[in-house]
């Protein structure tokens, strides 16, 4: 009898573990993608931290000078060109300016800030498949993030990367919305001006527009699939 009873008390308690057990791993797959966000948070707040104490340490630093003059001719020279090396953003890995000479051995050029979609990212010199996982990338062939006439720097995320948001919610960003665009020299403040969806093959929608001092996000659209383009622009404020 006790037996039995003790069969039947363990035949209950097995289906109550199973529902346990599911409930656990159920719960611990809801909860993944909001740990691995904080994890990158973290990490790229430091990247973000450690960029600003390492510049604002050297405004005095002729090297820094230096790279800005070279970054401002670098820019001169795509506008007079025409931006004729651009093909579809996404292909390029390569950076297109090399910052080591300068002292700047982390690729990191600069940090964006968009208080509206709680977006902040370290950007990255050249849209590589590593760098495209650390944050924001800046473009090759187009402006270096130092601002200026006849300037657009277009500034690509993934849209939603597994272990981070990265510019997942940037279809919260609305016309009139700023945004914050940190670089080794100064902080540079955009405002929204447009917001659009562009076939991958519509090069001349992120060229630089003559007299204009631009910034645009790229992103790929709708959310989970890379069929189109989204683009954020704005311009200096």
């Amino acid at each position: 009898m006790g037996e039995r009873r003790g069969r039947h008390e363990r035949g209950r308690r097995i289906p109550l573990i199973i529902g346990i057990l599911i409930f656990v791993v159920g719960f611990g797959i809801l909860l993944y993608p909001h740990i691995m966000q904080k994890h990158y948070e973290q990490k790229a707040g430091k990247a973000i931290q450690l960029f600003d104490k390492k510049y604002q340490e050297q405004e005095d630093n002729p090297q820094i000078e230096a790279l800005y003059q070279a970054l401002l001719k670098y820019n001169q020279e795509l506008y007079e060109t025409g931006q004729n090396q651009l093909k579809d953003p996404f292909a390029f890995a390569q950076k297109g300016f090399d910052l080591a000479p300068y002292g700047i051995d982390d690729n990191i050029i600069g940090h964006l800030h968009i208080p509206s979609a709680e977006i902040e990212l370290p950007i990255y010199l050249g849209a590589s498949d590593e760098n495209m996982k650390l944050g924001a990338t800046l473009l090759t062939h187009t402006s270096m993030p130092i601002g200026g006439e006849n300037t657009n720097a277009v500034i690509a995320a993934h849209r939603g990367y597994y272990k981070a948001k990265m510019f997942k919610d940037i279809d919260k960003i609305q016309v009139g919305d700023e945004i914050y665009l940190r670089n080794f020299k100064e902080e540079l403040t955009y405002v929204v001006s447009e917001t659009v969806v562009i076939n991958p093959t519509e090069i001349d929608k992120v060229l630089i527009q003559p007299g204009k001092d631009m910034l645009t996000l790229l992103t790929c659209h709708p959310y989970g699939e890379s069929t189109y383009r989204y683009l954020v622009y704005a311009e200096r404020k």
